[in-house]
């Protein structure tokens, strides 16, 4: 349920503001409330919707300001867990990466966008993951669970796909040499495209949908 849920508000089909009353996506869902409410609330927990007392939720639409105050945290624990990767990851661990780098490559321009997203993320943590620092491991996985659409949105952005692949095949080099300076200049330039892509994405908006 919260997967189905995720998918429609990722990819635009509950746009941003839209409310989530509980009945009507219950019946067009073909679930009972439980189970919905349920799903509400993980999504609420991940940023995708905001849930409000005593009123329906809503699909979360942040300010761009809000965005970009999250990624400059999610910017320093990247930073942070990718330095200590390069001195804890195992070798099986930096070769499951590496795998994931090249599935992603192969798929990044003609496979379905939310699953190659959500590949592109669960890369993500396991870097996170090879820092071996479990609470660090534990605030990265719940802060870029939050974080979720601002980065799928940066990640439709398809004509930026040769500077994201460059980055991620610069992540594993990092990874293999064990140096820490490397990887963090390669998460530098991913979050800087993050913000880019998320800017222009605002700016879109304001434009308005005859933009192109």
């Amino acid at each position: 349920m919260a997967a189905r849920l995720r998918r429609e508000i990722l990819t635009g089909e509950l746009p941003p503001g839209s409310p989530l009353k509980e009945r009507d996506h219950a019946l067009r869902l073909g679930v009972s409330r439980t189970p919905l409410r349920e799903a509400v609330r993980m999504l609420g927990q991940e940023g995708l919707v905001t849930l409000r007392p005593l009123r329906s939720p809503i699909v979360a639409d942040p300010s761009l300001a809000e965005v970009l105050d999250e990624i400059a945290v999610l910017r320093q624990l990247e930073l942070f867990s990718g330095g200590l990767a390069c001195v804890n990851a195992s070798d099986a661990e930096i070769g499951t990466i590496a795998q994931m780098v090249d599935r992603i490559a192969e798929q990044h321009a003609t496979g379905d966008k939310l699953d190659v997203f959500d590949l592109d993320m669960r890369m993500h943590r396991a870097i996170a993951d090879a820092a071996h620092n479990a609470a660090l491991s534990r605030t990265y996985g719940e802060y870029l669970a939050r974080l979720w659409r601002i980065r799928f949105l940066s990640a439709r952005e398809r004509a930026d796909a040769p500077r994201v692949l460059a980055d991620h095949r610069d992540m594993v080099a990092a990874l293999r040499d064990r140096d820490p300076d490397r990887m963090m200049a390669a998460i530098g330039s991913h979050l800087d495209g993050l913000v880019r892509n998320v800017t222009r994405h605002f700016q879109r908006r304001e434009e308005g949908p005859d933009q192109p």
